[in-house]
């Protein structure tokens, strides 16, 4: 908005041209973010304590998360909120990458608000039944997936890249499609079950998707995708904004969700969030580089999987708890420790991921 506001006023000053460039409206699009969820964040934890928003919690899960019951949850929307102000504000809304972005990560925090609100206010403890949690969740992927497929402008858009080898490369045709849905659900669900502690899942997201935006700037410039032998996605380079605005709506979260928190993002941050990263990563072609900066929340995943197959299969359970940051607290890690440690593991996983842009 603001961009083409800036092209309306040039003909009055040249100042307003520096709103053209990318890296400024990023800066001022992680500030903006960031300046939201600070101010609004404590207006919107009074209001959800009023309203007895309040988490609930297992009672066969870690002793000392008793104390968090009642804390106010579905804070994501917070973010939500802070994420497309941020980005109708400073992005260019002539892109069809921010609005396929903008939507599936607010129509996934739609999904996740039905889910909350049926646990906590209507006091459902199924929430929204998995099945359909799972076909709303498939509607979007799917949808978001066809309609990259069908606007693809070159086969670069449509292709599977290898990190490391630069000449490893698969057209993949409509499977683009079904790789797409997999990597968003997926990676929405993932973020979901990382969401377990006070600012487990927000720091590693607001990371990753900052090497994302890193990702996406390098992929929408064509001399430097050329360099670094990485796909040229005209346009892909306007996301940096998106991923801006994400982390500083991420870090404006953190402020009241750090150790110990004073409110919860709830499945509308966490499915959102999860699956704004997974379409960013198939927009740039980084599928499988998003699979290496979010080793967290795939071991998360992972772990929950080799759980319930173990305990169907052979009747025992290879961890005390399951997702994995309940097994080291059953094991006599504090929560803090448990959390500081998953996060030095993301900024390395990270690095690993970026380092990639040079190793082919």
């Amino acid at each position: 908005m603001l961009l083409w506001l800036a092209g309306l006023l040039t003909d009055i000053s040249s100042t307003f041209n520096v709103v053209n460039y990318l890296t400024l409206r990023a800066i001022f699009g992680v500030l903006t973010a960031l300046g939201l969820a600070l101010f609004f964040g404590p207006y919107m934890i009074n209001k959800l304590s009023e309203r007895q928003i309040g988490q609930a919690v297992r009672d066969d899960g870690p002793q000392s998360h008793l104390s968090k019951a009642g804390t106010p949850t579905m804070g994501g929307a917070l973010m939500l909120i802070s994420i497309a102000v941020s980005t109708l504000l400073w992005a260019d809304l002539s892109n069809r990458f921010v609005w396929v972005v903008l939507a599936v990560t607010l129509l996934f925090g739609a999904i996740g608000w039905v889910d909350d609100w049926r646990k906590v206010v209507e006091k459902n403890p199924r929430g929204l039944p998995a099945r359909w949690k799972y076909f709303w969740q498939s509607v979007v992927g799917i949808g978001a997936a066809s309609f990259l497929y069908m606007t693809a402008h070159s086969s670069a858009e449509t292709q599977l890249i290898f990190p490391v080898f630069k000449d490893l490369v698969f057209n993949l045709g409509p499977a683009f499609i079904l790789l797409s849905y997999f990597v968003i659900v997926g990676s929405s669900n993932a973020v979901n079950l990382t969401d377990g502690l006070d600012g487990l899942a927000i720091m590693p997201t607001v990371l990753v998707a900052s090497a994302l935006g890193v990702f996406a700037y390098l992929s929408g410039h064509s001399e430097f995708a050329s360099y670094l032998h990485i796909p040229y996605v005209a346009g892909a380079g306007e996301l940096v904004v998106f991923c801006a605005t994400l982390a500083g709506a991420g870090l404006g979260f953190l402020w009241f969700n750090t150790y110990p928190a004073q409110v919860f993002m709830g499945d509308v941050g966490a499915l959102a969030l999860g699956a704004a990263l997974g379409i960013i990563a198939v927009i740039v072609r980084q599928e499988l580089v998003l699979f290496i900066m979010g080793g967290v929340f795939v071991m998360e995943t992972l772990s929950v999987i080799l759980q319930v197959a173990s305990f169907k299969l052979t009747g025992r359970r290879i961890f005390r708890m399951a997702p994995l940051h309940h097994h080291f607290e059953l094991q006599g890690w504090p929560e803090p420790r448990v959390i500081v440690r998953f996060w030095i593991m993301t900024v390395v996983l990270v690095l690993l991921g970026l380092a990639t842009l040079k190793l082919r």
